[in-house]
Parts: C-alpha cells; sequence; structure tokens
C-alpha cells in the first residue's frame, strides 16, 4: 500500500484546528513537525534514554497528512474514488477559508508519494495506560492491574482520528466536570471527538449527555467507546454538524436544556461559539471551556463575558487554560 503525503508549512498555534479540519474532508494519520519542548510527561512517554537537543521554538510547524493511493494510481478518500489534483484543491480551499477566522501563517502545500505505512496499528506501541489523578485511562489491548480496580476506568481506542485524554487541555476539563457533574446533570459536549469528556461525565453520574462534531468519524468512535465503557446508548445522543453556524443543529440540540456546556475548542473557535452555547444553557448553567493557549486567556475571557456569562474560575495546566463561567438566573 503507497500513500500519497500532503505537507503544509503553517504555525503552531494553528496544529489543532488544521488537523481537525482536514479530518473532516478525509485526511488521515496527521504528523506533526514542530519546536515546541517537550512536556514532562511527554518525556516520560518518549522510549529512549536521551532524548535529541531541541532548538529554540520558532512557532514554524509542518503537518502532513497521508491519503492511500490505489494499485490504478487513484486516491480513496471517505470511501470515494478521487485524484491528487482535487485532494489539493480541496485542502488548499479549507485553509484559505481557515484565514478568514484565525492565523495559520504561510500555509503552503507539498505533496510526495510514501512507502508503505500501517497507520491504523502502528501507533499503538506508543499509547500505554496512563493516569488522570485517580482515573486510569487504558487502551484495549492493555489490562487492568489488580491495583488498579478500585479505580475509575476509562476504556478508551483512540484510533487514527482522535484523542486519548493524555492532552492538558482534556484534563483541565475533566477536573472542572468532576466539580459541577450531579446525577441530574444534562450536558452538553461540543467538539466530541472520541467522547471522552461525555463518557467520563456519564461515569461521574450525569443523567444525559448530548455530543456534536463536525467528523462523521465522531459518531462511531463514541458508539464503540460508550459500548466498551457500558455506557447505554440512550444516555449518549450524538449529532453530526456545526453548531455555530447550523441553525438546524441548534434546534436539534435544543434550547435552554443544558445543566453543563463543555467545549474543549481552540479559542478562535470559542469567540464565536460562546455566544451561541449561552442560548443552550439552563439559567444557572455552567459554561466549561479549554483549548486555550496561555496567551488567548484574556481573549476568551472577554468573549464569554461579552456574551453574559459571569466568570466562575481560570484554572491551568501548562501553557494551557480552562475558562469556567455560569448563565445567571433572570
Amino acid at each position: 500500500m503507497k500513500w500519497k503525503k500532503y505537507k503544509i508549512k503553517t504555525i503552531t498555534d494553528a496544529e489543532d484546528i488544521i488537523i481537525s479540519t482536514l479530518y473532516d474532508i478525509g485526511l488521515e494519520g496527521a504528523q506533526i513537525e514542530d519546536k515546541i519542548p517537550l512536556t514532562a510527561l511527554e518525556k516520560e512517554q518518549m522510549f529512549v534514554d536521551i532524548l535529541p537537543e531541541s532548538q529554540e521554538d520558532d512557532g514554524i510547524a509542518y503537518l502532513s497528512f497521508f491519503v492511500e493511493e490505489k494499485e490504478d494510481g487513484s486516491l480513496e478518500v471517505l470511501g470515494e474514488s478521487t485524484d491528487e489534483a482535487a485532494v489539493l484543491e480541496n485542502v488548499k480551499r479549507e485553509l484559505e477559508e481557515l484565514r478568514r477566522f484565525c492565523e495559520i501563517g504561510e500555509g503552503s502545500v507539498t505533496v510526495e508519494e510514501t512507502e508503505d505505512l500501517d497507520w491504523i496499528n502502528n501507533w499503538k506501541q506508543y499509547f500505554h495506560q496512563f493516569y488522570i489523578d485517580d482515573i486510569l485511562v487504558i487502551p484495549s489491548w492493555e489490562d487492568v492491574r489488580t491495583e488498579d480496580e478500585e479505580r475509575i476506568v476509562l476504556h478508551i481506542d483512540p484510533g487514527t482520528a482522535f484523542g486519548t485524554g493524555m492532552h492538558e487541555t482534556t484534563q483541565l476539563c475533566i477536573r472542572q466536570l468532576r466539580k459541577y457533574v450531579t446525577s441530574e446533570t444534562k450536558l452538553l459536549d461540543v467538539g466530541t471527538g472520541s467522547g471522552i469528556l461525555a463518557i467520563l461525565s456519564l461515569m461521574f453520574g450525569a443523567e444525559h449527555a448530548v455530543g456534536t462534531d463536525l467528523d462523521p468519524c465522531a459518531e462511531e468512535a463514541v458508539a464503540q467507546n460508550c459500548q466498551v465503557n457500558g455506557i447505554r446508548p440512550e444516555r449518549f445522543e450524538m449529532m453530526i454538524g456545526n453548531i455555530i453556524t447550523d441553525k438546524s443543529v441548534q434546534d436539534k440540540v435544543g434550547y435552554g436544556c443544558y445543566d453543563i456546556v463543555v467545549a474543549n475548542i481552540l479559542a478562535d473557535v470559542l469567540v464565536s461559539l460562546t455566544p451561541v452555547i449561552f442560548n443552550q444553557l439552563k439559567e444557572g448553567g455552567i459554561y466549561i471551556t479549554s483549548g486555550i493557549i496561555d496567551d488567548k486567556e484574556e481573549t476568551v475571557v472577554e468573549a464569554v463575558k461579552a456574551a453574559g456569562l459571569k466568570i466562575l474560575e481560570v484554572t491551568y495546566q501548562g501553557e494551557w487554560v480552562s475558562v469556567t463561567a455560569q448563565k445567571q438566573l433572570a
């Protein structure tokens, strides 16, 4: 099997949103090259004795995506046959669309052919069980040790498209959810991905969860992760679509009916999302956000205030920020 590699020159602040956007159009196996220093946790995950000396972070990032090339030279994207030029055109169009509301740097794209790669299975050698406070996060190919049997155990297989919960922003959201989830909580998770935040909220005791995501793959990922964690299908409803711009999605999600809305999305998206989400929250409802790099903290705080929400708490982990707010009673 051969793959076409689409390599984008961008900036580190745009990595997450470009990866999410291009997954939506069927590109896979995102590979990130940048000079951001490794966190302590990332260093622990490295299987080497001596780490290479890193260069000073220059803010530049290269993102590589991979599309399967079939025997006849055509490419397969989202189960349909296409060609190199069409995929390149789609990538460039999506990048230009992103420029309308966030900085992406140069945004140039190069294309080359790679040798045979097993993207579905190779990543498994790097993902092992780990802890988020007293929660054990574990993939299906590892066993729960006897000493961990009393912990909250989250079984998660992220595959190639979604995260594992290891990122600081996810952990910030989890800690805030534990503070506010009750047995009566109805929760909305915007940008659900693999469903980690909503599934853990249900495990914490929430009554019901609704998730939204742009990526159709999220639907299957959520269903699988609910099943392995013993979450009944009727407790977690998944919807695909853009809640920011699509009123039909907003209508389906519902208005004034959520005790908690959680959104682990980039700061620029949160600015657009927050005025919309105000309408989904109940009076007194809690709004938990993350995905905010530290120099974007004030931008999100001001957007939350402008939407009519009261800031309750700002928390930090590494260079990432979580903002928690509340919709005031009328």
